[in-house]
């Protein structure tokens, strides 16, 4: 019986299907679709790698699993950074005091280095 297997099989066979209000399927099998390949390739044929509804699930509740450790682990190492952040700035606001930011120097530039009209700006600093 498929029911309690817990979940669904992407392939089965069946025997005898019985139509009433809704379909039944009777004498039914869960089947690998390597083996409808295998068995009766002028009629099946795998074109992706196929593996089973429960190994598909399992992967995916894996993934994301990976994917929540890695969120979480960036964010403390986001917080941690800016913790540290706070923390300089409040214990050591002598170091930046008096400093002031360097001007923009004007390099006028053209082809191949050569001096011309052409300005260009550059941030140092």
């Amino acid at each position: 019986a498929l029911y309690g297997m817990g979940y669904t099989p992407d392939y089965v066979v069946y025997h005898e299907l019985v139509m009433t209000s809704k379909e039944y399927m009777q004498c039914v099998t869960a089947v690998e679709p390597q083996w409808l390949a295998e068995l009766g390739p002028m009629f099946f044929s795998i074109k992706q790698a196929a593996y089973s509804q429960l190994e598909k699930r399992r992967k995916e509740k894996e993934e994301e699993r990976r994917m929540e450790e890695e969120y979480e682990e960036d964010m403390r190492h986001r917080e941690e950074e800016e913790r540290v952040n706070r923390e300089y700035l409040v214990e050591e606001p002598s170091k930046t005091e008096g400093i002031q930011p360097k001007k923009p120097v004007i390099v006028e530039l053209g082809a191949q280095g050569r001096e011309s009209s052409t300005r260009m700006r550059r941030r140092f600093g």
